[in-house]
Protein backbone atom coordinates (compact mmCIF):
# COMPACT_ATOMS: atom_id res chain seq x y z
CA UNK A 1 0.00 0.00 0.00
CA UNK A 2 1.09 3.61 -0.48
CA UNK A 3 -0.05 7.10 0.41
CA UNK A 4 -1.85 7.27 -2.97
CA UNK A 5 -3.86 4.16 -2.17
CA UNK A 6 -7.58 4.17 -3.04
CA UNK A 7 -9.57 1.46 -1.30
CA UNK A 8 -11.64 -0.53 -3.81
CA UNK A 9 -14.30 -1.81 -1.43
CA UNK A 10 -17.68 -0.33 -0.59
CA UNK A 11 -18.60 -2.64 2.29
CA UNK A 12 -17.15 -0.68 5.22
CA UNK A 13 -20.30 1.32 5.88
CA UNK A 14 -22.34 -1.90 5.83
CA UNK A 15 -20.03 -3.67 8.26
CA UNK A 16 -20.31 -0.69 10.59
CA UNK A 17 -23.83 -1.96 11.40
CA UNK A 18 -22.51 -5.34 12.60
CA UNK A 19 -22.67 -4.50 16.30
CA UNK A 20 -22.68 -8.07 17.60
CA UNK A 21 -19.59 -8.89 15.56
CA UNK A 22 -17.79 -5.78 16.78
CA UNK A 23 -18.60 -6.68 20.38
CA UNK A 24 -17.28 -10.18 19.78
CA UNK A 25 -14.07 -8.75 18.33
CA UNK A 26 -13.69 -6.50 21.36
CA UNK A 27 -14.03 -9.50 23.67
CA UNK A 28 -11.48 -11.54 21.69
CA UNK A 29 -8.92 -8.89 20.81
CA UNK A 30 -9.32 -6.61 23.82
CA UNK A 31 -7.00 -8.54 26.19
CA UNK A 32 -4.12 -8.11 23.71
CA UNK A 33 -4.58 -4.35 23.18
CA UNK A 34 -2.65 -2.25 25.69
CA UNK A 35 -0.41 0.78 26.04
CA UNK A 36 0.41 2.81 22.96
CA UNK A 37 -1.65 1.34 20.11
CA UNK A 38 -1.06 1.57 16.37
CA UNK A 39 -4.03 0.47 14.23
CA UNK A 40 -2.94 -0.13 10.63
CA UNK A 41 -5.57 0.29 7.91
CA UNK A 42 -8.15 1.79 10.24
CA UNK A 43 -10.65 2.46 7.44
CA UNK A 44 -13.60 4.59 8.54
CA UNK A 45 -13.07 3.91 12.24
CA UNK A 46 -15.60 1.16 12.92
CA UNK A 47 -13.01 -1.15 14.45
CA UNK A 48 -11.44 1.72 16.37
CA UNK A 49 -14.80 2.53 17.93
CA UNK A 50 -15.27 -1.12 18.89
CA UNK A 51 -11.80 -1.79 20.29
CA UNK A 52 -10.65 1.54 21.71
CA UNK A 53 -10.14 1.58 25.47
CA UNK A 54 -9.69 4.70 27.59
CA UNK A 55 -7.06 2.77 29.56
CA UNK A 56 -4.71 2.83 26.55
CA UNK A 57 -1.88 5.35 26.70
CA UNK A 58 -2.45 6.50 23.11
CA UNK A 59 -4.08 5.34 19.87
CA UNK A 60 -2.78 6.06 16.38
CA UNK A 61 -4.94 5.27 13.34
CA UNK A 62 -2.98 4.68 10.15
CA UNK A 63 -4.98 4.76 6.90
CA UNK A 64 -3.53 5.10 3.37
CA UNK A 65 -6.79 6.17 1.67
CA UNK A 66 -7.21 9.93 2.17
CA UNK A 67 -10.99 9.91 1.78
CA UNK A 68 -11.38 7.13 4.33
CA UNK A 69 -8.91 8.86 6.66
CA UNK A 70 -11.01 12.02 6.64
CA UNK A 71 -14.10 10.06 7.66
CA UNK A 72 -12.05 8.12 10.16
CA UNK A 73 -10.87 11.25 11.93
CA UNK A 74 -14.42 12.50 12.34
CA UNK A 75 -15.69 9.12 13.53
CA UNK A 76 -13.18 8.68 16.36
CA UNK A 77 -12.89 12.32 17.48
CA UNK A 78 -15.03 11.73 20.58
CA UNK A 79 -12.80 8.94 21.93
CA UNK A 80 -10.25 9.69 24.63
CA UNK A 81 -7.22 7.82 25.93
CA UNK A 82 -6.13 7.94 29.56
CA UNK A 83 -4.41 11.29 29.02
CA UNK A 84 -7.59 12.76 27.53
CA UNK A 85 -6.38 12.75 23.91
CA UNK A 86 -8.40 11.64 20.89
CA UNK A 87 -6.91 9.05 18.52
CA UNK A 88 -4.36 10.48 16.10
CA UNK A 89 -4.96 9.90 12.39
CA UNK A 90 -2.01 9.49 10.03
CA UNK A 91 -2.52 9.20 6.27
CA UNK A 92 -0.18 6.62 4.80
CA UNK A 93 1.62 3.40 5.65
CA UNK A 94 4.18 2.42 8.28
CA UNK A 95 6.74 4.46 6.35
CA UNK A 96 4.84 7.69 7.09
CA UNK A 97 5.04 7.29 10.87
CA UNK A 98 7.41 9.42 12.90
CA UNK A 99 10.88 7.86 12.68
CA UNK A 100 11.60 5.86 15.80
CA UNK A 101 7.98 5.85 17.01
CA UNK A 102 7.36 2.70 19.07
CA UNK A 103 4.17 1.03 20.23
CA UNK A 104 2.99 -1.63 22.65
CA UNK A 105 0.32 -2.96 20.26
CA UNK A 106 0.21 -3.02 16.47
CA UNK A 107 -3.21 -4.04 15.17
CA UNK A 108 -4.25 -5.30 11.73
CA UNK A 109 -7.99 -6.00 11.63
CA UNK A 110 -9.02 -7.29 8.18
CA UNK A 111 -5.98 -5.57 6.65
CA UNK A 112 -2.99 -7.90 6.24
CA UNK A 113 -4.79 -9.91 3.55
CA UNK A 114 -4.73 -6.78 1.35
CA UNK A 115 -0.93 -6.55 1.40
CA UNK A 116 1.03 -8.48 -1.24
CA UNK A 117 4.23 -8.70 0.81
CA UNK A 118 2.61 -9.81 4.03
CA UNK A 119 5.80 -11.22 5.56
CA UNK A 120 7.65 -7.99 4.85
CA UNK A 121 4.78 -6.07 6.43
CA UNK A 122 5.00 -8.24 9.56
CA UNK A 123 8.74 -7.52 9.81
CA UNK A 124 8.13 -3.79 9.41
CA UNK A 125 5.36 -3.86 12.02
CA UNK A 126 7.56 -5.72 14.50
CA UNK A 127 10.20 -3.01 14.09
CA UNK A 128 7.62 -0.59 15.48
CA UNK A 129 6.94 -2.75 18.55
CA UNK A 130 8.62 -2.40 21.90
CA UNK A 131 10.02 -5.51 23.53
CA UNK A 132 7.07 -7.36 25.04
CA UNK A 133 4.67 -5.65 22.65
CA UNK A 134 2.09 -7.59 20.65
CA UNK A 135 1.23 -7.79 16.97
CA UNK A 136 -2.49 -8.56 16.62
CA UNK A 137 -3.82 -9.82 13.27
CA UNK A 138 -7.46 -10.61 12.48
CA UNK A 139 -8.17 -11.83 8.96
CA UNK A 140 -10.74 -13.72 6.87
CA UNK A 141 -10.06 -17.46 7.00
CA UNK A 142 -9.66 -20.25 4.42
CA UNK A 143 -8.56 -19.78 0.85
CA UNK A 144 -11.31 -22.18 -0.26
CA UNK A 145 -13.79 -19.50 0.82
CA UNK A 146 -12.20 -16.91 -1.50
CA UNK A 147 -15.00 -15.29 -3.53
CA UNK A 148 -15.68 -12.51 -6.01
CA UNK A 149 -16.24 -10.34 -2.95
CA UNK A 150 -12.65 -10.96 -1.79
CA UNK A 151 -11.34 -10.16 -5.25
CA UNK A 152 -13.45 -7.01 -5.56
CA UNK A 153 -12.11 -5.49 -2.33
CA UNK A 154 -8.49 -6.32 -3.04
CA UNK A 155 -7.80 -9.39 -0.93
CA UNK A 156 -4.52 -10.99 -1.95
CA UNK A 157 -5.43 -14.11 0.03
CA UNK A 158 -7.37 -15.54 2.94
CA UNK A 159 -5.46 -17.11 5.83
CA UNK A 160 -5.65 -20.26 7.89
CA UNK A 161 -3.82 -21.35 11.03
CA UNK A 162 -0.96 -22.80 9.03
CA UNK A 163 -0.35 -19.77 6.82
CA UNK A 164 -0.47 -17.38 9.76
CA UNK A 165 1.86 -19.57 11.81
CA UNK A 166 4.26 -19.47 8.87
CA UNK A 167 4.52 -15.68 9.29
CA UNK A 168 6.23 -16.15 12.66
CA UNK A 169 9.69 -14.57 12.46
CA UNK A 170 12.73 -14.91 14.74
CA UNK A 171 12.45 -12.84 17.89
CA UNK A 172 8.71 -13.39 18.25
CA UNK A 173 6.44 -15.84 20.03
CA UNK A 174 3.02 -16.84 18.70
CA UNK A 175 0.82 -16.53 21.79
CA UNK A 176 -2.66 -16.88 20.29
CA UNK A 177 -4.00 -18.60 17.18
CA UNK A 178 -7.73 -19.26 16.96
CA UNK A 179 -10.68 -19.28 14.60
CA UNK A 180 -13.84 -17.22 15.19
CA UNK A 181 -17.40 -17.39 13.83
CA UNK A 182 -17.99 -21.07 13.14
CA UNK A 183 -21.57 -20.43 12.01
CA UNK A 184 -20.50 -17.66 9.64
CA UNK A 185 -18.75 -20.25 7.49
CA UNK A 186 -22.18 -21.25 6.19
CA UNK A 187 -22.86 -17.74 4.91
CA UNK A 188 -19.42 -17.47 3.30
CA UNK A 189 -19.71 -20.89 1.71
CA UNK A 190 -23.14 -20.01 0.33
CA UNK A 191 -21.69 -16.94 -1.35
CA UNK A 192 -18.75 -18.99 -2.63
CA UNK A 193 -20.93 -21.68 -4.18
CA UNK A 194 -24.16 -19.94 -5.11
CA UNK A 195 -24.38 -16.17 -5.00
CA UNK A 196 -20.92 -15.01 -6.19
CA UNK A 197 -21.62 -11.48 -4.99
CA UNK A 198 -19.11 -8.66 -5.15
CA UNK A 199 -20.67 -6.95 -2.12
CA UNK A 200 -23.01 -8.25 0.60
CA UNK A 201 -26.37 -6.57 1.07
CA UNK A 202 -27.46 -4.83 4.25
CA UNK A 203 -30.03 -7.61 4.79
CA UNK A 204 -27.31 -10.25 4.58
CA UNK A 205 -25.04 -8.40 7.00
CA UNK A 206 -27.95 -7.94 9.41
CA UNK A 207 -28.95 -11.61 9.27
CA UNK A 208 -25.38 -12.75 9.85
CA UNK A 209 -24.79 -10.30 12.68
CA UNK A 210 -28.09 -10.77 14.53
CA UNK A 211 -28.59 -14.52 14.07
CA UNK A 212 -25.26 -16.19 13.33
CA UNK A 213 -22.73 -14.25 15.39
CA UNK A 214 -24.50 -14.81 18.76
CA UNK A 215 -24.59 -18.55 18.08
CA UNK A 216 -20.92 -18.53 17.10
CA UNK A 217 -20.01 -16.81 20.37
CA UNK A 218 -21.50 -19.77 22.22
CA UNK A 219 -20.19 -22.53 19.96
CA UNK A 220 -16.68 -21.23 19.19
CA UNK A 221 -15.23 -21.98 22.65
CA UNK A 222 -17.08 -25.31 22.80
CA UNK A 223 -15.34 -26.24 19.54
CA UNK A 224 -12.00 -25.07 20.91
CA UNK A 225 -11.87 -22.24 18.34
CA UNK A 226 -10.85 -24.80 15.72
CA UNK A 227 -13.49 -23.72 13.16
CA UNK A 228 -14.45 -20.29 11.88
CA UNK A 229 -14.60 -17.90 8.95
CA UNK A 230 -12.14 -15.52 10.61
CA UNK A 231 -8.78 -16.25 12.18
CA UNK A 232 -6.92 -14.39 14.92
CA UNK A 233 -3.16 -14.51 15.51
CA UNK A 234 -1.13 -12.65 18.13
CA UNK A 235 2.67 -12.51 18.31
CA UNK A 236 4.71 -11.14 21.22
CA UNK A 237 8.04 -9.48 20.51
CA UNK A 238 10.79 -11.06 22.61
Amino acid sequence: MSTAYDYAGSELSLLRTARNWKRYLAAQLGPFITGDVLEVGAGIGSTTLALHKDSCASWTCLEPDRALAAELGASVARLRDRSGQAPRTVVGTLAELTPGAQYDTVLYSDVLEHIADDRGEVVRALARLRTGGQLVVMSPAHQWLYTEFDKAIGHERRYDARSLRALTVPGTELVCLRYLDCIGIAASLGNRLVMHQHTPTLAQITTWDRLMVPISRVLDPLLGHRVGKSVLAVWRKL
